[in-house]
């Protein structure tokens, strides 16, 4: 082996370490925020950083690749290879977080009635140091959801209000849900769901009415902190709507 062989070999060797390595922090950005190591803004950074440089590494194996593979030097590209792989497969997440990120609206708040949304009570105790109010934002914040999210609207089941009340507490369940309060004669359920990887609380009011034979189903979330939701919250009505009409 010639030291031009040894030399890539080392370096895409150094590669693979890296990309390795800013894979775990990536990972580590959303656990350490979960559980307390620093605040969510200092995860997001670590986040972003971190992304950064995986994205560079992963094109530095990818060169280390091409040159590899003309200079016939198989070590050397399988250990470029893999960086690469792990490059791209760490930083696929944050990029589509970036990509959502800027095509969504600044707000936090989501609801399917924004004339007169369902209120939060009982949850209210556990939000004691969210940054983020509880009141509806209003006209402004209405306005941005409509034009971003134009398909968030009421659910309507053929069913009456009580059996629509049981699909909707059940369904909530089925989601991992916690149930903070289920009231069956308002019709409404209050419940936290925590998102996957940085294991942000958010909160969810559902509420049904009686429409004659049918039933209204309103429901609005609201993240506890962030400017942007990042589309989660409308993304979790769309969910919960689906699952719903999946469970008659």
């Amino acid at each position: 082996m010639n030291d031009q062989n040894k030399g890539g070999i080392g370096f895409a060797l150094s590669c693979l370490i890296g990309t390795t390595v800013f894979a775990v922090t990536l990972v580590l950005a959303g656990f350490g925020t979960h559980v307390g190591w620093w605040g969510f803004r200092r995860g997001l950074a670590v986040l972003r950083w971190s992304a950064y440089a995986e994205a560079a590494l992963a094109a530095i194996s990818l060169f280390v690749c091409i040159v590899s593979f003309y200079r016939k030097s198989s070590a050397s590209l399988i250990l470029s290879v893999v960086a690469v792989v792990i490059g791209v497969a760490a930083v696929s997440q944050p990029i589509r977080m970036w990509m959502t990120f800027r095509t969504v609206p600044m707000i936090h708040d989501i609801s399917t009635d924004t004339e007169n949304p369902p209120s939060f009570d009982a949850v209210l105790r556990l939000r004691k140091e969210a940054q983020n109010p509880a009141a509806y934002g209003g006209a402004e914040i209405a306005a941005q959801q409509h034009k971003a999210y134009p398909d968030i609207a009421p659910l309507f089941l053929e069913t009456p209000a009580d059996v629509a009340f049981e699909r909707s507490l059940n369904t909530a369940r089925k989601l991992g849900w916690e149930i903070v309060h289920a009231d069956a004669g308002q019709g409404i359920i209050e419940a936290t769901d925590t998102t996957f990887w940085f294991r942000f609380k958010d909160d969810v009011v559902v509420r049904i009415t009686a429409e004659g034979n049918t039933s209204r189903v309103d429901i609005r979330s609201l993240s506890r902190v962030g400017k942007s939701d990042v589309g989660t919250n409308a993304s979790r009505i769309r969910t919960f709507f689906a699952a719903l009409r999946k469970s008659g």
